[in-house]
């Protein structure tokens, strides 16, 4: 092992199981520029409180699935695996790609060794399903073990379509094994609700996953066309049954920082756009 470079990283979330481990790995400094504009940004980053991240797999006789153009490098036995499936097989993929907004082809990693995917500032979160499935936003599935069904969830009523901000058609990831996404916002900022036969509304889209076993509907915030009027609200993003719901406050605050600048957040509360 090269202790230099492991000595610059630490692991911030894992998850190991029989054959498969996946890594959440930080770096502590960035300090490898010559260029002094480069420094300038680096030291920008740096005390911003951004911090460059990789997902890190070992596998042992196993399997793993990313996002076409993840793959960084990896070491090891691993060959890469075509799972078109045929003709048939690739007409699916192309089918679920256009819905879902994930790329078509998800490249399958096999053998023993290590796979670093592609350093980014982004944050990932790490769930291990259990024979149960999660409905997710667009574009947020990174990678998982080999295995899981990476399919899609079909909006049930007319209101969820239409007005949802999701359109018609989400990401269904089911299963057993470890699930890694690509998330907005850091796992600090993520509110985890557990919902145990209760309904929970919410004015925006900034849901990031349900459970399954939880429906999804868009609606008034009051039954009573006047109360919707009164109370400032109109449709609200409607979570009822018996599961998870993962929300993440801050991302319509990041949305109206990147638009507007901090001036706005003076008057967020009535202007803020919840929609991402």
């Amino acid at each position: 092992m090269d202790e230099k470079f492991y000595s610059n990283i630490k692991v911030v979330d894992s998850i190991k199981k029989d054959g498969f481990t996946v890594e959440i790995v930080e770096y502590n400094h960035l300090k490898g520029s010559k260029d002094a504009s480069l420094a300038e940004d680096l030291f920008y980053i740096q005390n911003a409180g951004m911090s460059l991240k990789m997902v890190k797999v070992t596998l042992k006789n196993s399997g793993l699935v990313t996002e076409s153009g993840a793959l960084y490098f990896h070491k090891g036995n691993i060959e890469a695996v075509s799972n078109i499936g045929g003709v048939s097989g690739l007409a699916k993929k192309l089918i679920k790609s256009k819905l879902s907004n994930e790329s078509t082809f998800k490249p399958l990693y096999k053998g023993t060794g290590e796979i670093f995917l592609e350093p980014s500032f982004s944050h990932y979160i790490i769930m291990n399903l259990e024979n149960e499935s999660i409905v997710v936003d667009k574009g947020i599935f990174y990678c998982c073990e080999e295995g899981m069904e990476i399919g899609v969830a079909t909006q049930k009523n007319l209101s969820s379509g239409l007005l949802g901000g999701e359109g018609w058609f989400q990401t269904q990831i089911s299963g057993t094994g470890i699930v890694v996404l690509e998330i907005p916002v850091p796992m600090e900022e993520v509110l985890k609700y557990e919902l145990d036969n209760e309904r929970m509304q919410v004015d925006g889209n900034f849901a990031l996953l349900r459970s399954g076993s939880v429906n999804f509907s868009v609606q008034r915030s009051s039954k009573q066309l006047l109360g919707s009027m009164t109370s400032g609200e109109g449709l609200l993003h409607t979570f009822e049954g018996k599961g998870q719901v993962w929300l993440a406050p801050t991302q319509p605050v990041y949305n109206l920082l990147k638009r507007r600048g901090i001036p706005q957040m003076g008057t967020a509360g009535k202007n803020i756009n919840n929609s991402t």
